[in-house]
């Protein structure tokens, strides 16, 4: 039996695997779809005034989910017309049943026979798009297309059921055409299409409402996809215990380049900050003078060669990152394989993953411990080719499997994956973030987070909500020395952070 949390994300095969269930389990499918429109309804009543509404039915259940808002409007003294994508007789099962208690007439608008779009937009103050749901699977088009962009021109409010019509729940895609909603009603679970880009910025305000699909269900999906949230992974946050000193915290090494040095120092930062007992910036000898007069409690080490070899001697260091401001030639390339072969838990980022990308097959084969990639879109391609028909959410999944590496796809709608298939996309990044060093930030915190022993698709996921965050705090005008300085207050808002508190401390 699967127990599906509020934070699990269903694909629209998932979740009609759980309206099967529900059914098996004695709820009959008119009931839900009964439930479901009643709560577009409530919805809509909660955020709206009384006012003449447009309901755009398609032939589908999500046509029969409208056929209830629009019965339940109209109970309730709304004014309610109702046109059909298709013929009526082309309904079925329960979105029949709902249709046929529909009292009021019933406008066809067919490609064919479109009626005139000024007549069905006359006078309407709202539209509820009940064309076609998360499942969509053709491109969407034609006259109801055109007749919700000439609403949209007339800036007419749309509700819609599920996700707004061409919006692929799965991925997220604009299949043919979409409309932005100004709020979105869907069921049970949030699906990957209300999270990522671009379906996320055409569904408006979001609703999850509960139609009596109970969450532990037998025949449910396996929970696999999630919105990345602190209920995903604070149980295995790192927090210090009584007896905790600087060494039990884990030791980050951080490769430092010759001549962007600001990049480790940003990534140390991060790791220090996160919770790391002790930051290393391993650096050329040539530069060991600026990084050492730049940083005050991460220590700085000379590398004599620029070879990360000799720092890795040490078995206490225990996470490495190597990439920010590494530089593209052969010295990066065998610092990676180096600290690869030392079984190190390994973060790398930016150039250490560009240095691959004639050969990427000889980085996967070299990942033998925990590992984690950072790409941003333009390094993702190179190490793993455009395959853009996967959408980001499958694009990242096959990147996991096939480098054996957990991999952080990073933008505004980041999704973190791991080969075993777990995927979280993450919400909470503001635009602020798009700024020069956020990145190296966030290796530093995601190697800081494995230093102290946390799983590694957790500690991904915990360090992208962090960095999240901490860009929230900082608003406008962010740039990437803030993020370091405004974890404390962002850990604090974490179950679990006055664990320290309670049990005193120990001196480093």
């Amino acid at each position: 039996m699967s127990h599906l949390p509020q934070h699990v994300l269903l694909a629209p095969a998932e979740m009609t695997q759980a309206d099967q269930a529900a059914i098996a389990g004695g709820v009959p499918g008119i009931s839900l779809m009964a439930a479901a429109g009643a709560a577009v309804a409530a919805a809509i009543q909660q955020r709206w005034g009384p006012c003449q509404v447009l309901v755009l039915c398609g032939p589908g259940n999500n046509g029969g989910d409208g056929f209830v808002v629009a019965q339940r409007l109209q109970e309730c003294g709304w004014a309610v017309r109702v046109a059909l994508a298709g013929q009526p007789g082309s309904l079925r099962g329960d979105a029949e049943w709902h249709a046929r208690r529909w009292s009021g007439d019933v406008r066809v608008l067919e490609d064919e026979y479109p009626e005139p779009v000024n007549v069905l937009l006359e006078g309407a103050g709202l539209i509820v798009d009940a064309l076609f749901g998360a499942g969509l699977s053709r491109d969407f088009g034609g006259a109801a297309a055109g007749l919700l962009h000439e609403a949209a021109r007339r800036r007419i409010p749309v509700c819609a059921i599920d996700v707004p019509s061409g919006v692929d729940g799965a991925s997220g895609a604009v299949r043919g055409t979409a409309v932005a909603a100004a709020l979105t009603v869907t069921f049970f679970r949030k699906k990957p299409g209300h999270l990522l880009l671009p379906g996320r910025q055409l569904c408006g305000d979001l609703v999850v409402a509960d139609i009596g699909i109970e969450s532990d269900l037998p025949g449910l999906p396996p929970a696999k996809t999630f919105e990345n949230v602190p209920p995903l992974w604070s149980s295995s946050f790192p927090w210090p215990h009584a007896a905790a000193h600087k060494y039990r915290r884990g030791h980050v090494l951080v490769t430092g380049g010759a001549v962007m040095t600001g990049a480790a120092r940003l990534a140390a930062l991060g790791a220090a900050r996160v919770g790391a007992g002790l930051v290393t910036i391993a650096a050329p000898a040539e530069a060991w003078l600026v990084y050492a007069a730049a940083m005050t409690s991460i220590m700085v080490e000379s590398l004599p060669d620029g070879d990360l070899a000799p720092a890795l001697v040490d078995e206490r260091r225990n996470a490495v990152v190597i990439g920010p401001g590494a530089g593209l030639g052969e010295r990066t390339q065998r610092n990676v394989l180096a600290a690869a072969a030392a079984g190190r838990a390994l973060v790398l980022d930016a150039d250490a993953l560009t240095v691959f990308a004639d050969d990427p097959g000889r980085l996967f084969q070299a990942l033998d411990g925990p590992c984690v990639l950072t790409p941003h879109e333009g390094e993702f391609v190179r190490l793993f080719g455009a395959s853009g028909s996967l959408g980001k959410l499958g694009r990242a999944r096959s990147a996991a499997r096939h480098s054996g590496a957990v991999v952080i796809l990073k933008g505004a709608d980041t999704v973190v994956a791991e080969p075993g298939g777990r995927a979280a996309i993450n919400t909470n990044a503001p635009p602020w973030l798009a700024t020069g060093g956020t990145g190296d930030v966030l290796a530093g915190m995601t190697a800081g987070l494995l230093a102290q022993g946390m799983p590694v698709f957790e500690a991904a996921c915990a360090a992208v909500w962090l960095h999240g965050e901490a860009g929230r705090l900082a608003g406008p005008g962010l740039i990437s020395e803030d993020l370091p300085s405004l974890l404390p207050q962002v850990l604090r808002q974490l179950p679990g952070a006055s664990v320290g508190e309670q049990h005193g401390h120990r001196h480093g």
